[in-house]
Parts: structure tokens; sequence; C-alpha cells
């Protein structure tokens, strides 16, 4: 499922429409990215050499060509997560405009290592533009890392705090170890694989350069496949892949607690409808105040505040027997 040729051809030839499940993208930049090293001052001894850049002139139109792609061979419902910085990002959202692809979220990457320079601000962000193919139902699992009441340090909603739009994530310090010209890091990847794709389903990285897609995806349990130009990457990292064992990155990865609002969503029944209203009157003549009252019925129910206070407020018997109720107390008093 991996083939040493450009995307552009090479999808035409081997991938069906509607035969993907989601795409992640790291397009070359078009800024002389063979230079890249100058300007984040690195040893290039063990980056492999063939490092291929698409000419500034051309970039519009390579976009084009490639976006028009990703949206056939992407499946309805399928996500697209294309990484790239800001000199280009123009090109990439007009090419994108001319397509049926919708956009979900433009999320911004902070990392460290930021480019350095001393007559402007630092340069320490990427742009991630998260678009979807319409048709079907989109795949998103909202609670892939944390339950609906998991709290993060600060005590915050963990979920809350992970679903927000923009992402620290540091890059991968690797001395020593071949490696590609740039290359994502491995929870940057597993953030976007788990929230956008179910296991088995297939990922497609139209420029695989490190293969750090591919293998992340292959060790979430997913499958894998993509294109790569480079000869001397994709021979040194074909071999690479073979090592690659499917689904061993799950074990690492932290599974969310039970959710609090396990019936978050679901019909309601009558039958529910009624104990619930039954024990909201129940709990308002022992004395409770609505809000508690409420608070305690979401616990036992594992539905939201406002979903029961709307039942609450659409039911007359009930708002009638707490009406009464108050006016009981206020003439006791």
């Amino acid at each position: 499922m991996f083939w040493n040729m450009d995307c552009i051809s090479g999808a035409k030839k081997y991938l069906a429409d509607n035969s993907v499940d989601l795409i992640i993208c790291d397009p070359p930049y078009g800024i002389n990215g063979a230079k890249l090293d100058k300007h984040y001052n690195r040893n290039e001894d063990t980056v492999i050499d063939g490092y291929i850049e698409i000419p500034a002139k051309e970039y519009s139109d390579f976009s084009i060509q490639w976006i028009k792609e990703a949206q056939r061979i992407l499946r309805p419902g399928g996500s697209i997560y294309i990484v790239s910085g800001y000199t280009n990002l123009r090109h990439i959202l007009n090419a994108l405009a001319n397509t049926e692809l919708t956009e979900i979220n433009h999320i911004i990457w902070k990392y460290n290592f930021g480019v350095y320079t001393s007559k402007k601000f630092v340069s320490s962000h990427y742009h991630i533009l998260y678009y979807a193919k319409p048709g079907r139902k989109r795949t998103f699992n909202t609670f892939a890392f944390f339950s609906d009441s998991e709290r993060a340090q600060n005590g915050g909603a963990a979920n809350y705090l992970d679903r927000e739009d923009v992402w620290t994530i540091n890059r991968e310090y690797k001395p020593g170890q071949i490696k590609n010209k740039n290359q994502l890091p491995t929870a940057l990847l597993a953030k976007m694989i788990m929230y956008a794709s179910n296991p088995k389903d297939l990922v497609c990285d139209l420029f695989l350069g490190s293969f750090s897609t591919a293998k992340t995806a292959l060790e979430l349990d997913r499958r894998a496949c993509g294109f790569e130009l480079n000869k001397a990457a994709y021979d040194y990292q074909i071999k690479e892949i073979k090592k690659v064992k499917s689904g061993e990155l799950l074990k690492f990865i932290k599974q969310p607690e039970q959710n609090a609002l396990f019936n978050k969503g679901k019909p309601i029944n009558n039958q529910e409808k009624f104990d619930i209203l039954k024990e909201y009157s129940d709990l308002y003549r022992q004395g409770w105040t609505q809000k508690n009252s409420i608070e305690q019925i979401t616990k036992k129910y594992g539905r939201g505040y406002w979903a029961i206070l709307n039942l609450i407020k659409a039911n007359p018997s009930s708002n009638n027997e707490q009406q009464n109720l108050f006016n009981q107390k206020s003439l006791d008093i």
C-alpha cells in the first residue's frame, strides 16, 4: 500500500474513489525546504538526502491538483488534516475552497524549537486545516482521550481543553537518529488519528516522508497507505515500517474514564420521564433547591443539567407542584 511515486499520478492509478477514511498530509512548504537546517540551526548529518521541494511559482497549481485527488479518494464522512506553514497557506485554502470539502476547524499547532529571528517575532506554530467530505456522518470520537467528567491539572474540564483548537505539542528531538527533513511528532499524529478515525480504518498520507503517519496509524490498529517521491527516503522507510507492530501504541494511549453523562444525546422514554419528574418532586418536598435536585438527578440518570431542567419546565404538573410548595412555605413563614 506504499508507492515510490508522486501522489497525484499515484492516487489516480492506485486509489479508487471514496476509498480512504482519513487523510493526513504534510506537503512540501514551498520555502526552499532543502535549506531548513540554516533556519533551525541543526546538524543535518543524519537527515536523509533527496528532499523534494515545490517551486513557489508552481505551488498554487500543485495544491489544486493534489487536493483534487484527496477529495476524490476520501469517502463521504471522511476527514482530512493538512499541516501547513503560513507562506503558501493561501494557495492551500484557495484549493480547498474549490472543492466540496467543508471546513471543520482551523487548528494552530504551537511547538517548541521555533525558527529563531532577531528582527521579527519568532515563528513557532503551524496551521492544521481540518476538513471533511460531506455525504455521511463524519467520524469524530469526542471522548477519544478524556470523559465528560475528568479534570485537567488546572481544574478545568480535560475533554474541553483537549478539544480546543490551539494545540501545544512539542517536536520530537532525535539526536543521532536517521530521520526525514521534516517529520511530525507521534503525539500530534495520534491525536488526529484517534479523534477522526476508528480501528481498521484506512489512513492515507500523500507525502509519506518519514512514514510517521503510516507508522502511527498502524500502531493504533488502523491500516495505512501513501506515496513518497524521494527514493532514498522511500527505500529506507519501507524497511523500517516492516518493524512496526499493529496496535502496539494503543497500550500507551490514555483511555478515557466512564462518562458521567452516559445517556447524553439518547432519546428519553416515557418511563424515564415519569421517574425523573417523580424524583424531582420528592427531592423538592424534602427541601432541596431546584439546582441541587437537578444535579442529583443528572448523576443518577446520566443526563445533562439543561436536559433535566427543560423536562421539568415542559411538565405543567411538576411546575404547579413546585409553585404550590413554594406558596405553602411562604404561608408558613
